[in-house]
C-alpha cells in the first residue's frame, strides 16, 4: 500500500503538468520563435541604429515582450478555457475602453492613432484576440438561436460594428477588416444559416467598397494594388522594393545578414517588410520553410479544434489558429503584390510587442484546449444543434471521436 501510494505521488506532478500538450505544435512554435529572433536581429540592427542610436534596441525590446508573452502563455495554458465564459464580457468592455482611449490621445505615428504608453501597446491587437474569445463564447451560448436573424446575425453585426468601427477610426483598415473576417468565419463555424452568411458576405463586400471609395488611404492602396497587378513596375514603392529583395534572394538567398535592400530604402524592414528580408537572405527555400512552419501551426491548431472536448473549444481553437494563419498570409501576400497593402504583422517574426504578446496568449489558450482533449466529447445532439456546417471531425472520420460520456467539468 505504501509503495502504491509512493508511485502515485511521484506520477501525479508529471501527469498533471505535461498531460495533453500537442508536441508537434510546441516544436513548431519554438521553431518560429527562434527563427523570428534571428531574422529580427538581422533586419533591425541598421534600422535601430538610425532611429534609436542603438543597433540592439529593437532586438532587446522584442526579447522583453517575448518574456512577457511567454509568461502569459504559460499561465493561460493552465487556465481552463471554460473560465472565459465568466470574464469575456469584462475583457471586451476593457478592450473597447482602450480603443476609445487611443482615439482620445494625440499620439500620432505614421499618420494614425494606434498606440498608448509611448507607442508600446496597440489595443487593436488585443481587440483581435478578445473578439475571437467573446464571439466564441457568445456564439456557443446562442447556438440554438443562430437561425433567428434577430438573435443571430443582427447582434453579431452590432458587436463587430462597434469593435471594427473603433479600430477603423484610428485608422487601421487591415485590423478592422481582420476582426470582421474573423467574426464572419466564427459565425460560419458555429452553424449560422447559409442565407444569413450570404447576406453577411454581401454587406461586407458593399461596406468594403464604400470604405475603399471614401477613404483616402483605401483609395491609394487599392489604386496601387490594381496598378501593380497590371504592371509590377507601377506598384507602390514599398512593393517594388520588396520585389527587388525577393529577386535578389533567388533560390538560396544572399546569406543571413547580407541583405542590401534593408540598407538601401526598403521601408520598415523589421516590421511590415520582414518577409522581404527573409526572402532576400534565405531565398525561396527559406521562404517556403517559413510558410511550411505556419502551415504546420494551422494544421495542428485545427486538429486540436477537431478533438476539443466541446464546441466552445472547437470554436476558440479554430478561431485563434486561423487568425494567426490569416495574419501571416496577409503579410506575405502583400509583400508579393497579391493583396492591397495592409499593416498586418508577420506573427513571431515582425518587431512589435502587442502582436507577439497577443499571439502567444492565443497559443496559451490553444494549448489549454489541447490539454483537455479526451476529457469529454461533443454529443451527437450538440452537433445537430450546431448544424455542423464545417464538421471538423470528418477530417479523420467519425471513428476518431470517442463515444465516452462527457465529463462534468466540461458541461455547458
Amino acid at each position: 500500500m505504501g509503495t502504491g501510494t509512493f508511485v502515485k505521488e511521484r506520477s501525479f506532478l508529471p501527469a498533471s503538468f505535461l498531460r495533453g500538450y500537442d508536441m508537434p505544435l510546441l516544436v513548431t512554435v519554438v521553431s518560429l520563435l527562434v527563427f523570428g529572433l534571428i531574422m529580427l536581429f538581422s533586419s533591425s540592427w541598421d534600422f535601430s541604429l538610425g532611429a534609436y542610436g542603438d543597433p540592439m534596441y529593437m532586438f532587446n525590446r522584442q526579447l522583453t515582450w517575448l518574456s512577457i508573452g511567454l509568461v502569459i502563455a504559460i499561465i493561460l495554458a493552465f487556465v481552463d478555457y471554460h473560465q472565459w465564459r465568466k470574464y469575456v464580457v469584462a475583457a471586451m468592455a476593457a478592450t473597447i475602453v482602450l480603443l476609445i482611449v487611443v482615439l482620445l490621445m494625440n499620439e500620432i505615428r505614421f499618420g494614425a492613432k494606434r498606440a498608448i504608453f509611448a507607442g508600446s501597446a496597440q489595443p487593436s491587437e488585443l481587440a483581435k484576440l478578445v473578439s475571437i474569445l467573446y464571439l466564441g463564447v457568445w456564439l456557443y451560448a446562442k447556438r440554438q438561436h443562430l437561425h433567428d436573424i434577430s438573435l443571430g446575425l443582427i447582434p453579431l453585426g452590432v458587436i463587430l460594428g462597434v469593435v471594427g468601427g473603433l479600430i477603423y477610426q484610428q485608422p487601421d483598415l487591415s485590423a478592422a477588416a481582420t476582426v470582421l473576417m474573423l467574426g464572419g468565419l466564427l459565425f460560419f463555424l458555429a452553424g449560422g444559416d447559409l442565407k444569413q452568411i450570404g447576406v453577411l458576405l454581401v454587406v461586407a463586400t458593399v461596406a468594403a467598397w464604400i470604405v475603399a471609395s471614401i477613404s483616402a488611404t483605401g483609395q491609394q492602396r487599392v489604386g496601387d494594388f490594381l496598378a501593380g497587378i497590371k504592371d509590377p513596375l507601377q506598384a507602390s514603392y514599398h512593393v517594388r522594393r520588396s520585389f527587388e529583395a525577393i529577386v535578389n534572394g533567388g533560390w538560396f538567398g544572399v546569406g543571413l545578414g547580407q541583405s542590401q535592400s534593408k540598407l538601401t530604402g526598403l521601408p520598415v524592414p523589421p516590421t511590415d517588410s520582414v518577409f522581404a528580408v527573409v526572402a532576400e537572405e534565405l531565398g525561396l527555400f527559406g521562404s517556403v520553410a517559413l510558410i511550411g512552419l505556419y502551415g504546420m501551426l494551422v494544421w495542428r491548431g485545427l486538429v486540436i479544434a477537431r478533438r476539443a472536448p466541446d464546441m466552445l473549444g472547437t470554436l476558440l481553437a479554430a478561431g485563434l489558429v486561423i487568425w494567426i494563419g490569416m495574419e501571416a498570409l496577409i503579410n506575405m501576400a502583400v509583400m508579393v503584390g497579391l493583396l492591397p497593402f495592409a499593416g498586418n504583422a508577420l506573427p513571431f517574426i515582425s518587431a512589435g510587442g502587442s502582436n507577439l504578446v497577443a499571439t502567444l496568449a492565443a497559443l496559451g489558450i490553444l494549448f489549454n484546449i489541447s490539454r483537455q482533449t479526451g476529457e469529454g466529447t461533443i454529443s451527437d445532439e450538440e452537433w445537430r444543434s450546431y448544424s455542423a456546417v464545417v464538421d471538423l471531425r470528418r477530417w479523420n472520420g467519425r471513428r476518431s471521436i470517442s463515444r465516452a460520456r462527457r465529463s462534468p467539468d466540461v458541461e455547458s
